[in-house]
């Protein structure tokens, strides 16, 4: 029978454990507020983007007439020989499985491209820490998401290859506030490396944001893009029903809201409109200049999007922890009610039997 001593000590401790998981289910689910409150707020802007671009689509010619080639280099399509890929993963972990998930659809995305050149861009510490591990770095000139904001004439060294599968670039700490400014100088690096032909693909695998109970891992096309507004989606892997009861008693018991948000009806029908729009600029050359800014904000969406989900995931694993811990907290108390009951009656029957003795 364990010391009785001992019990309370581990009681003591799993209690302590529980405030700390559930004070952090507190914060996640105040930062996944937060969170979601600006991815959908960044949705109406991207939505009348993608609808600016479909309108200008049917009143410019985007295709060489003559040779029927795409006039606007990020729509050209070509064998893939060298990809890029980035992963989005979170920068702290205590989060179940997001991290793990991510990294293994990137795997089932690197064994899926075999004997192909692929760049990575790990975009989260965990994600680097990770591909670091398995894959060689590049050695070429790198410079932070900041520098490359502030200085658009930055050109990367050329190098030899260190493998057929390398890192050429993490990004570390833009996670915990994204701001546009990064992740539109991530895509103009992105966009100038496709328009060198360096790159013949580019793809982004981040975990895609509805509501707390409607996500998916997902592996994202974004260049060389093909329809307008149409996701380019080459993985999918949805939550399972486990996954989204326990994602929904966590929210139910933080208080977060599970509704998802749309777009203003406004930008929704700007682009199925058949009014004749007047354009200051001539059409071709309105959509050449917006085009690049459509990347951008695909970036920064699987940015956004991918915190949100983290903190989500976050909120359900630290709640599930509480949950465990309240469990072995009465387990615990159980096994010192029985023991405090067993050594009582052994104390009464020394007492009895040495009373018959006498």
């Amino acid at each position: 029978m364990p010391n009785i001593l001992d019990i309370r000590r581990r009681i003591r401790s799993v209690i302590n454990t529980r405030q700390i998981t559930k004070a952090m289910k507190m914060v996640s689910a105040a930062k996944l507020r937060r969170a979601q409150e600006r991815a959908l707020a960044a949705r109406p802007y991207a939505q009348m983007l993608t609808n600016v671009l479909k309108s200008l689509v049917s009143r410019a010619e985007i295709y060489d007439p003559e040779t029927g080639e795409p006039k606007h280099p990020l729509l050209a399509q070509r064998e893939e020989k060298n990809i890029l890929l980035i992963v989005v993963t979170g920068d702290k972990g205590l989060a179940g499985a997001f991290n793990a998930n991510i990294t293994k659809a990137a795997l089932r995305f690197l064994d899926s491209k075999a004997g192909k050149n692929i760049d990575i861009e790990s975009v989260g510490r965990k994600g680097r820490d990770f591909l670091r591990r398995r894959y060689p770095a590049a050695k070429v000139q790198t410079q932070t998401l900041a520098e490359l904001a502030e200085s658009v004439e930055f050109e990367p060294q050329p190098a030899e290859r260190a493998g057929a599968i390398q890192v050429t670039g993490e990004h570390i700490g833009i996670l915990g506030k994204v701001e546009f400014a990064q992740a539109s100088a991530l895509a103009e690096n992105v966009i100038e490396r496709y328009c060198r032909e360096e790159i013949d693909s580019v793809y982004v695998v981040f975990n895609e944001f509805k509501s707390v109970i409607a996500q998916r891992l997902i592996v994202e096309q974004v260049l060389p893009i093909g329809q307008i507004g149409e996701q380019a989606v080459r993985l999918a892997e949805e939550l399972t029903e486990e996954e989204k009861k326990k994602a929904k008693e966590a929210a139910v018991t933080a208080g977060v809201g599970m509704r998802t948000s749309e777009a203003a009806d406004a930008a929704s029908q700007f682009g199925s409109s058949q009014v004749d729009y007047i354009y200051e600029q001539p059409p071709e050359q309105l959509f050449r200049d917006l085009l690049p800014k459509y990347v951008s904000i695909q970036i920064f969406r699987a940015l956004l999007e991918s915190v949100a989900a983290e903190h989500a995931a976050r909120m359900t694993a630290m709640d599930s922890a509480t949950n465990n811990a309240t469990d072995m907290i009465d387990s615990l108390t159980l096994v010192m009610n029985r023991a405090r009951q067993a050594k009582i009656t052994k104390e009464i029957i020394e007492i009895v039997s040495g009373a018959a003795a006498m």
